[in-house]
């Protein structure tokens, strides 16, 4: 293969494999991207670790499935809520930017992080991309959110809103009440513990106060490595930012070898579109947005021939996870289409929640117009560039990923997974086994949520689908699937209608049990304490709490 490849990966937010044209749409128009699938290799049956943001891309930048590293969740809070708060990817965790940068790659990366900022000041940085193994950052420590923009409803969590106050006022009662008792010689209680249940409860009645209002000024900023850039960010000139700080990252380290990282803000919520693109699709705002969003791939694209790169560049594109099905206004769809899959963002077992596009161009080194039907993973991406940077994988951890290059070259024909696991938060719902002799792929649920209304396909007035509790179907025995040749998920099998069903479910559950084995014990980066919004984390351009700036000179 030569000298060590520049890498450029772009990775969409909340975009549905049916959402592009290369993947059978033909009312959305993704150019570019179609072309980096016409010009090299398209997997039809690539999954993400996870089927929400946080643990998928804590998953995509490590190569483990996230309950390795803590960033799975065992409450009904899947992701991170906060800029302030205390979770995010372990410092201990190696990415692909840092073995990378190791090799001696110009590591970069431009958009959306939301693996957490600080662990104990408010900058600290321990859970920073430059933390992480990256040299260059540009973009948004968290993820977009409605409150990002003017006059959109909030998107924060309502039932953790309700939880923050119910607490506040359970713990102001215990404090009054422990107080009155001390005082009155009833309680024998150190003054240090009603301090202590003082503290705790100013803590969630601020935390509950600073989700009215202040949301926009505390999570929806943009940094440039460790300063921030705008405090809150201005939408109508994020996507032209990012845009140009990624082609001035290929010029800059044109000479090579290089890593960026494009984490598109694309296409989540509140999907704010610039002017040229609104309007001009056929699915609305959601379609728009797409389209905006293949236009600035195509321009970084461009960027990589006018520097000459283009032969002498390894390309990925992907999405985190499934659309989001519940993301509506009124009648109005603002989430993705998943396309013939079941299911969608949130939801850890069904196809549409973590069946995504991957698309690889290499030209010269991986075949042009090339589909792979295999099973393969997000997580894949990491030994995969391990390998092409000369690089070795770390011995002290479980790499769950495989490196993808013989089976991109067609070397090899078929994939490495025999079995894949699927996570909702750290609930196992399902599992996949990638039968290679007979080329079936047999699908066990354990779990599946409860769809609302019922039989909607989506959890509808929930805003997303629960991993546990009241929520949630337990299924013993399993459903089963061979989704070679029911991929819609449409029709279980059983004892009577496969004869192989025994056989199946067996050894899926042996191999589960051999999976579950490998699991440690780690600290839980996603716990009620480790989301909850602390002021003294908070990133602040200004002096808290009145934090803004805009240190933009935009042309």
């Amino acid at each position: 293969m030569g000298s060590k490849p520049n890498i450029l990966l772009f990775l969409a937010d909340d975009l549905g494999i049916g959402d592009i044209g290369c993947y059978g749409n033909n009312t959305l128009r993704t150019p570019n991207i179609d072309r980096l699938a016409r010009e090299g290799v398209k997997l039809t049956q690539h999954i993400a670790a996870a089927p929400l943001c946080t643990p998928s891309r804590a998953a995509f930048l490590t190569g483990r499935y996230p309950i390795r590293s803590g960033m799975a969740s065992n409450n009904r809070y899947r992701a991170l809520q906060w800029n302030a708060g205390s979770g995010g990817l372990p410092p201990n965790e190696t990415t692909f930017a840092r073995l990378l940068q190791q090799q001696g790659y110009t590591t970069g990366l431009i958009g959306k992080w939301h693996q957490g900022v600080n662990c104990e000041s408010f900058n600290d940085h321990c859970h920073h991309p430059l933390n992480h193994g990256f040299d260059y950052f540009y973009g948004m420590p968290f993820t977009l959110q409605n409150t990002c923009q003017e006059n959109k409803p909030p998107e924060l969590d309502v039932a953790l809103q309700a939880n923050l106050w119910l607490y506040s006022q359970i713990i102001s009662l215990a404090v009054l009440t422990l107080t009155a008792g001390k005082l009155t010689g009833l309680i024998t209680i150190r003054w240090k513990i009603i301090a202590s249940f003082t503290l705790a409860g100013g803590l969630f009645f601020i935390s509950w106060y600073s989700s009215y209002g202040f949301v926009q000024y505390w999570n929806c900023i943009l940094m440039r490595n460790h300063e921030i850039t705008e405090q809150p960010m201005r939408l109508e000139r994020t996507a032209s930012l990012m845009l140009k700080e990624a082609v001035s990252f290929i010029k800059r380290n044109k000479h090579g070898p290089f890593l960026l990282f494009v984490s598109f803000l694309h296409v989540h919520t509140p999907l704010f579109t610039i002017k040229k693109f609104l309007g001009k699709s056929r699915h609305g705002l959601y379609g728009d947005n797409v389209e905006e969003m293949d236009w600035m791939v195509g321009k970084i694209l461009d960027s990589l021939d006018k520097e000459g790169l283009k032969n002498h560049t390894f390309t990925y594109f992907a999405s985190d996870h499934g659309g989001h099905l519940e993301a509506q206004d009124g009648s109005v769809q603002l989430g993705g289409w998943n396309g013939i899959y079941k299911g969608g963002k949130g939801m850890g077992g069904w196809e549409g929640g973590i069946r995504v596009p991957g698309v690889f161009r290499w030209p010269g080194v991986l075949p042009a117009g090339m589909v792979i039907d295999e099973p393969t993973s997000l997580m894949d991406i990491y030994p995969t560039l391990v390998h092409l940077a000369g690089g070795m994988l770390p011995q002290d951890r479980v790499i769950d990923g495989r490196n993808l290059v013989p089976l991109l070259q067609g070397r090899a024909q078929k994939s490495e997974h025999e079995f894949l696991f699927h996570y909702c938060g750290s609930y196992l719902h399902a599992v996949r086994w990638h039968e290679k002799d007979s080329g079936a792929i047999w699908k066990a649920h354990y779990v599946t949520p409860i769809f609302h209304p019922p039989g909607a396909g989506a959890c509808y007035g929930k805003g997303i689908c629960p991993c546990f509790g009241e929520g949630v179907t337990h299924h013993d025995p399993p459903l089963l699937f061979d989704l070679s040749r029911d991929p819609s998920e449409a029709k279980p099998l059983s004892a009577d209608t496969e004869p192989l069903y025994d056989t199946v479910i067996k050894k899926i559950g042996r191999a589960t049990e051999e999976h579950r084995r490998t699991l440690t014990p780690v600290p839980e980066q996603l716990s009620l304490y480790n989301i909850l919004w602390k002021p003294w984390l908070q990133p602040c351009c200004g002096t808290f709490p009145f934090c803004w700036c805009d240190k933009e000179e935009f042309m």
